[in-house]
C-alpha cells in the first residue's frame, strides 16, 4: 500500500549533494533525446510519439546511436505510416519475398529491432548506415543510406 506522512512524522534527509553530477547530466541528455525524438515524429505525424521513451531506452539498453530506429523507420515506413497492415512493423524488419515479421505492439518491436541491430549488427561492426546497410537492405543502391543519414543529421 501508499502511505501518507503526516506533519507528526519526523524525516531525517542524509543524503549529501555529490560533487560529481554526472548523474544529474545523465538525466537531462536522455530527457533532451526524448525531447529531440518526441518532436521528429510529431512533425511528421508519427503514431510512434508517444513511444519515444521507449526508442530512448532501448538504445540506452543496447547501446546504439538513438537516432539510428526513428531514422530507419522513417526510411522505411515513413515512421509507420505505411506499415503491413496489424504488424507495428516499422523498420522494414524481417520483410522480403512474401514474408512478414509481425509484433504485438511498436513496444516489443522497438525491443526486438533494437536487440537485433545491437546483437546482428553494431556487435559484428556494422554500426553507421553505411555499414549496416550491405546487411539490411544488401539490394540498395544507395538511396537507403542516403536517407537514414539524413533523417540522423536532422535528429541531431
Amino acid at each position: 500500500g501508499v502511505a501518507f506522512l503526516n506533519f507528526t512524522d519526523k524525516i531525517a534527509f542524509a543524503a549529501l549533494p555529490s560533487l560529481d553530477n554526472s548523474f544529474e547530466d545523465k538525466i537531462a541528455q536522455k530527457d533532451a533525446r526524448i525531447e529531440i525524438v518526441k518532436q521528429f515524429f510529431n512533425k511528421y505525424r508519427s503514431p510512434l510519439e508517444p513511444f519515444a521513451v521507449n526508442i530512448i531506452e532501448a538504445a540506452d539498453a543496447y547501446n546504439l546511436d538513438f537516432r539510428l530506429l526513428p531514422a530507419i523507420a522513417m526510411q522505411e515506413s515513413n515512421l509507420c505510416k505505411k506499415i503491413p497492415a496489424n504488424s507495428y512493423n516499422c523498420w522494414g524488419f524481417g520483410i522480403y519475398g512474401g514474408k512478414v515479421e509481425r509484433f504485438d505492439n511498436y513496444t516489443q518491436a522497438i525491443n526486438i529491432v533494437s536487440k537485433t541491430l545491437a546483437r546482428e549488427y553494431k556487435n559484428k561492426g556494422f554500426e553507421s548506415p553505411q555499414e549496416i546497410v550491405s546487411k539490411y537492405t544488401p539490394s540498395d543502391n544507395g538511396k537507403w543510406v542516403k536517407s537514414v543519414t539524413h533523417f540522423m543529421e536532422e535528429l541531431q
